[in-house]
C-alpha cells in the first residue's frame, strides 16, 4: 500500500508570522494535532500540539504574544506520495516523528500521521509492529 492510499490530502497550513493563539484556535476548530507552516509557498516547519505544550503551556508564555516561527519544529521531515507505507512508518520511527508531511515536486500534497498508519495495521502484521513502537515513543 502507498502513502498515497491513506495521507490526508487537505492539509490544513498556516504562515509563520501567525499569533500562536490564532493557531491553537485553528487546530481546535478543524480538530486537528498540527499546522504545517508555509510561507510563500515553501514549507518551513510544523506546530503540533507537542510544540505548543512543550513551548508555550509549560514555559507560561501568552500565546498572544507568540509567532507560530516561535514555536514550530523546524526539522522537517518528509515523504512522498509513492512511498510504501511501511517505509513511511519506518522513516517516522527512525526520525521520532509521529506526523509525515508529504511532498511531490516541492508542494505539500498531504499529511500521514500515526493514526493513518494505525488504520492500516490490518494489511501487514510488520507494519503491525512499526505502529506499536511509533504509538509508544516519545517526540524530541
Amino acid at each position: 500500500m502507498k502513502v498515497k492510499d491513506i495521507m490526508v490530502r487537505d492539509v490544513v497550513t498556516v504562515k509563520s508570522n501567525t499569533c500562536v493563539s490564532e493557531a491553537v484556535k485553528m487546530m481546535t476548530h478543524k480538530g486537528i494535532g498540527c499546522l504545517l507552516v508555509v510561507d510563500e509557498g515553501e514549507t518551513r516547519g510544523i506546530v503540533t500540539q507537542l510544540d505548543l505544550l512543550e513551548k508555550v503551556l509549560e514555559k507560561c508564555k501568552d500565546p498572544k504574544q507568540l509567532k507560530v516561527a516561535e514555536v514550530m519544529s523546524k526539522r522537517l521531515v518528509t515523504g512522498e506520495p509513492e512511498m510504501e507505507v511501511h517505509q513511511a512508518a519506518n522513516l517516522m520511527f527512525k526520525k521520532k516523528v509521529k506526523k509525515l508531511p508529504i511532498i511531490h515536486q516541492k508542494r505539500i500534497v498531504g499529511l500521514v500521521t500515526l493514526t493513518n498508519i494505525a488504520r492500516t495495521v490490518g494489511v501487514d502484521s510488520e507494519l503491525m509492529d512499526i505502529v506499536e513502537k511509533l504509538s509508544n515513543m516519545r517526540a524530541i
